[in-house]
């Protein structure tokens, strides 16, 4: 099946859901009109393309049929200057389309869980995982996006052992997917006398929020503790049992939360971030099964691997996966993250159309 040939049933499919949406308006099926207005949205830009794309080949066609037929040399001489211009935009428009028709990540429209824990390097790792979490959040309040605090296990001096909170927004996964690794830090502690540049690391997980008829999840498989939170948040955090600890015996994976007073919102939180951890094991299932066929560059699908280094003293941020090197790190940890974000979702799609080309 050629290009066209493919973008000819898709546009059959767009002219379905369009009279599909107007029967479900006709008996007001709102949960039809909202799953159908959705496939429709990812289907937009595809069928702007396609009309592009059939327009210039008609063009095409209609200059060459002048240079065939007629006998005026001005026009044949502006009909050929024409199609090479026309040829040339057909090539772009084909490369876009190419884009356009990837496999879309059905996680990249969800909300998302992040964690954040301190790794090597004693307190100053934790120093370094509370920097991660502030550029991280005022990245979410550049974006436009609101985020809510889950659990939060400070060392007293300023950092941070572990983070979890959740990120709700546009495309979230989306752009934060591959913020997943270890983060290394290269900088000179404030307790370092002798000045000598120390390096530590913080790992970073994004898990995609699931809905429940995403995950299957017997609660005969989860042991739930109450107990009083240790953090601050007035007498009634601290007095009364409102903290939540859930342990899923067949994984081992154990998740709490403590932010709220109530221990039903606890409960609530803590059962989403169960879920969403429980999911990102099966899709790190999925992802290493793909990494063994296929070596990625931006994904490996395995947390270990250090994926970026922040040195302070140079005031340089290095991305080793996509051999990235920027010299504004003190912009960048204030939360301008974006051109990495950018550049990794540039490298991501052209391993995809390099991949789907040698099929």
């Amino acid at each position: 099946m050629n290009l066209l040939e493919k973008l000819e049933k898709i546009k059959v499919r767009f002219d379905q859901i369009n009279t599909q949406l107007s029967e479900a308006a006709n008996a007001n099926d709102f949960e039809k009109i909202k799953t159908l207005n959705k496939e429709r949205l990812n289907l937009e830009d595809i069928i702007s393309a396609y009309e592009k794309y059939s327009s210039i080949i008609k063009n095409i066609q209609g200059n060459q049929d002048i240079i065939n037929s007629s006998k005026e040399p001005e026009l044949v001489e502006m009909a050929e200057s024409e199609l090479d211009e026309l040829k040339s935009e057909k090539e772009k428009t084909e490369e876009e389309i190419k884009t356009l028709l990837l496999p879309k990540d059905p996680n990249d429209d969800k909300d998302v869980i992040m964690e954040i824990r301190a790794g090597t390097g004693g307190e100053e790792a934790a120093l370094f995982a509370n920097d991660l979490f502030r550029m991280y959040t005022r990245y979410v309040e550049i974006c436009g996006w609101k985020y809510e605090l889950i659990d939060l296990t400070e060392t007293g001096l300023g950092g941070i052992k572990e983070v979890v909170f959740s990120i709700s927004g546009q495309n979230v996964y989306g752009n934060l997917k591959f913020e997943s690794g270890v983060h290394r830090v290269q900088r000179v502690p404030e307790t370092e006398a002798s000045g000598r540049v120390h390096t530590s690391a913080a790992s970073v997980a994004v898990l995609p929020e699931v809905e429940d008829v995403e995950i299957d999840l017997n609660m005969n498989d989860v042991k739930i503790d109450i107990f009083r939170s240790g953090g601050a948040g007035g007498q009634n955090v601290n007095k009364v049992e409102t903290a939540v600890r859930m342990t899923h015996i067949p994984t081992g994976i154990v998740v709490q939360c403590q932010d709220e007073r109530s221990q039903l919102k606890n409960r609530q939180k803590a059962l989403k971030v169960l879920k969403a951890r429980l999911y990102d094991l099966e899709l790190s299932k999925q992802n290493a099964e793909i990494s063994a066929q296929r070596k990625s560059m931006v994904r490996s699908g395995d947390r270990s691997d250090k994926i970026r280094t922040y040195n302070f003293p140079q005031n340089r941020i290095t991305d080793h996966r996509i051999g990235l090197t920027l010299y504004n790190l003190s912009t960048v940890i204030e939360g301008h993250i974006g051109e990495f974000i950018e550049q990794l979702k540039i490298a991501d799609k052209t391993e995809k159309l390099q991949s789907a080309e040698s099929n």
